[in-house]
């Protein structure tokens, strides 16, 4: 009987320490890895919640001129006609100069924006973990340096609708002649489509950076079970 009863004891021992093992390890065992189309559909997930968050926002009345971030001030060529204007009591003309340029870009965005949408789905999940594993705002750098060509010659045309649309051109085209009128001065002829385009582009790609960095940083931010699993290997 004593045999049996210390037999019975190491046993138990031993199958409790099999139990305290297991436990142990069970967090190892129920881990499931993280896939790099895990990762792919997680940078998407962010960047689309930075279109639909932060980009929206420049769609609004004002939506540029009212960001200082993103506020398309004047190109250099064009800061003295700004200065000059204002200098000969033009100045009302002059802000409204640069609110229609600003407003030209926010109407843009609405009309690109699905454009952009479509863009980011052209991440693959072969970049994915060197993206996910990058700096603040890597995501944002890599969707800029492979669709910033192909969105600024679909975004060059909206901007140039849009000119017309909110009224810059006629803005512009009064205030490029006011100017010229002006005795003594180098006449300017500038290219705002060009202009406005790009800046509408920086804007955009600045606004979808600032939500990037949220969901790095701010573990609260990810919103979604799959962006809490990809953003989390980051957190290593």
């Amino acid at each position: 009987m004593k045999k049996i009863l210390l037999m019975a004891s190491v046993l138990l021992m031993v199958s409790c320490a099999e139990l305290k093992n297991i436990a142990n390890n069970l967090p190892a065992i129920l881990e499931q890895p993280v896939s790099n189309l895990d990762i792919a559909n997680g940078l998407k997930a962010a960047l689309d919640k930075g279109i639909d968050k932060e980009v929206a926002k420049l769609t609004q009345k004002n939506g540029f001129y009212s960001n200082e971030l993103v506020r398309i001030a004047l190109p250099a060529e064009l800061k003295k006609v700004d200065e000059t204007l204002r200098r000969f009591g033009l100045g009302d003309l002059a802000d409204k100069g640069i609110k229609a340029l600003n407003a030209t870009a926010s109407d843009a965005v609405k009309t690109a924006t699905p454009i952009f949408v479509d863009a980011v789905k052209n991440i693959t999940f072969n970049d994915a973990r060197t993206i996910l594993m990058g700096d603040k705002k890597a995501a944002t750098t890599y969707l800029e340096n492979t669709t910033s060509d192909k969105l600024y010659a679909s975004f060059n045309p909206v901007i140039k609708k849009s000119f017309d649309k909110v009224g810059a051109d006629k803005i512009w085209t009064q205030l490029i002649t006011k100017y010229n009128q002006i005795p003594f001065i180098t006449k300017v002829n500038p290219d705002l489509t060009d202009y406005v385009t790009q800046q509408a582009l920086d804007g955009v790609y600045t606004m979808i950076a600032i939500e990037e960095q949220k969901i790095r940083t701010d573990i609260g931010e990810r919103s979604s079970a799959l962006l809490q699993k990809v953003f989390a290997l980051q957190d290593k």
